[in-house]
């Protein structure tokens, strides 16, 4: 299972725990959050920075435009969504993560960069 985001760099594993610990590692599916398979809200998290930046980190995810695509490759099908909406809300927004019975693919990340204290959020939609 890949997470692959061209504007930005991203092209990583998307891993699976119920342990947060495994973000030090690259891009999580949050536990108790939908599939691209099964419809609904699928919800990945990645560190905004680590040491190791790189293809694995949601650095760049700041720069992403409304309109981008994103790809999600699971259990070998091709996913392809394009992002409508980009807010910040603070990390007591848990409604990101909320199951949703429209399909969507909802990343988000750790902002401002150095201080962060707010949770930068994307939410993309299956590309028609």
């Amino acid at each position: 299972n890949r997470l692959i985001i061209p504007e930005i760099g991203v092209d990583a594993p998307i891993l699976e725990s119920e342990s947060p610990a495994i973000l030090d590692q690259g891009i999580w599916r949050r536990p108790n959050t939908s599939t691209p398979d099964l419809g609904g809200n699928t919800v990945l998290v990645g560190h905004r920075f680590m040491y190791t930046s790189g293809p694995t980190t949601f650095y760049l995810l700041p720069k992403m435009k409304v309109g981008d695509t994103i790809t999600v490759y699971w259990k070998k099908t091709k996913y392809s969504y394009v992002v409508k909406n980009i807010e910040v809300v603070e990390p007591t927004a848990i409604e990101v993560e909320a199951p949703s019975s429209d399909t969507m693919l909802t990343l988000y990340t750790c902002t401002p960069l150095w201080n962060p204290t707010q949770r930068f959020v994307i939410k993309a939609i299956p590309q028609a």
